[in-house]
């Protein structure tokens, strides 16, 4: 199947299963796609147990196989998810929030990875089943970041107040980069190499603060040339080559690519870019970003839910599939009760605790990172896990998470 014909099987099933889901259960549009995609999925399983020798199974197999999930989403979809996400997000805000923000980006990120790591560990020793604790640090650095995309779905259909929604937010958009680069040291360890400490964390900071000066800077300067032109079409397509050229510069300066678009979102979508433009090219970017973020939103949950056919399940691990789910929730918990408390008892934000806990969805972006380990019994382990977490985060998460707002502000 060529790649356009797969584009086109995708769209048509992502447009069938909104169609459905309209008329009928009304779920969140991104838990609606997962769904579809993991009953597909689960009927490909059910038809190739009664009929194995059918080619037409066979050959559904092979194309899902033959998607590279990991290019998809990191090398083409999350630019312009990250940017479209960004730019809806309150930049004033965030600068209030920047402490905070900052802490869980890097200290929580962290600290989750170490309570992840060795729990995860602890839980297959005692239910035997060998995993090294470097693989299981591994497990907990690809998963210890929220997902922006998730996040900014969840956060975008309720109502929560401006400062928890600009930490969940704001937290969801810059710590992928901290996970990424601690994701990538800890590999290097398994692989054989050495631990350098305080080279990662330079990493880190130089990735970091790098990719958001190169994405605030280039965003300032296509701003300040939008003044000279007043075309929707000009302007729109200025934006385009903003999210993109930012995203590849950045890889390219070996910077943050997530977050440098994330910069040049976030100032994109702020006041300065509203100024430089007229009201109705104003109207036709936020109406094209809108469409952009949901289509692509759309498609890649699907194709979270179409993995399920690519993942290797096996029956003597569901103990350690299940303990995982817990676990990830616990150290996300444990990370963010100070910040829920202290915001709790300085500005009275009842429930922030519980909203920061459990809007912490995890994605795309962890389940990428799984599927790019090298080939292994480590990394099979990791990938079946990781999808459990994750397929339980955007839909046992994602629908009650409007629920259990509501329920704590009531």
């Amino acid at each position: 199947m060529s790649p356009f014909a797969l584009v086109a099987v995708l769209m048509s099933l992502v447009a069938l299963a909104g169609w459905i889901n309209n008329k009928t259960l009304r779920l969140p549009h991104g838990v609606a796609m997962l769904l579809a995609g993991i009953v597909g999925a689960l009927a490909v399983f059910a038809l190739q147990s009664l009929f194995p020798d059918r080619l037409l199974l066979k050959q559904i197999n092979a194309v899902v196989s033959g998607i590279d999930f990991t290019s998809t989403v990191t090398g083409y979809m999350l630019a312009f998810l990250l940017f479209a996400g960004a730019m809806q997000v309150d930049l004033r805000e965030m600068q209030r929030r920047w402490l905070s923000i900052t802490a869980l980006a890097t200290f929580g990120v962290a600290g989750s990875i170490i309570v992840v790591g060795f729990g995860l560990w602890f839980i297959a020793a005692l239910i035997g089943i060998p995993l090294p604790l470097i693989w299981a640090l591994i497990f907990g650095a690809l998963i210890s970041p929220t997902d922006p995309v998730a996040v900014l779905t969840a956060v975008r259909h309720v109502k929560i107040s401006r400062t928890i929604t600009s930490i969940l937010q704001g937290e969801a958009l810059l710590n992928d980069g901290v996970g990424i680069v601690a994701f990538t040291a800890l590999v290097a360890i398994a692989a054989g190499g050495e631990a350098n400490a305080l080279k990662t964390v330079g990493e880190v900071a130089i990735e970091g603060v790098g990719g958001l000066a190169l994405g605030m800077i280039a965003s300032a300067g296509v701003i300040r040339l939008m003044r000279t032109p007043d075309d929707f079409a000009v302007e729109t397509s200025m934006s385009i080559a903003l999210a993109m050229s930012v995203y590849a510069g950045a890889q390219a300066l070996h910077l943050s690519g997530p977050i440098a678009v994330v910069g040049a979102g976030m100032l994109f979508g702020g006041q300065r870019a509203k100024n430089a433009m007229s009201g109705e090219t104003e109207a036709y970017l936020k109406g094209f970003w809108t469409l952009v973020d949901e289509i692509l939103n759309a498609l890649l949950f699907l194709l979270l839910g179409v993995e399920m056919l690519v993942v290797p399940f096996y029956a003597h691990e569901s103990g350690l599939l299940f303990a995982a789910i817990p676990l990830v929730l616990i150290a996300r918990f444990i990370v963010i009760t100070p910040w829920g408390a202290y915001y709790r008892l300085r500005h009275g934000e009842r429930g922030g605790t519980v909203i920061l806990g459990w809007g912490g969805l995890h994605g795309a972006i962890s389940l990428a990172l799984a599927l790019s380990l090298p080939e292994g019994p480590e990394s099979r382990l990791l990938l079946a896990v990781t999808y459990a977490v994750v397929a339980f985060s955007i839909a046992v998460q994602g629908l009650t998470f409007g629920p259990v707002v509501k329920r704590l502000a009531a």
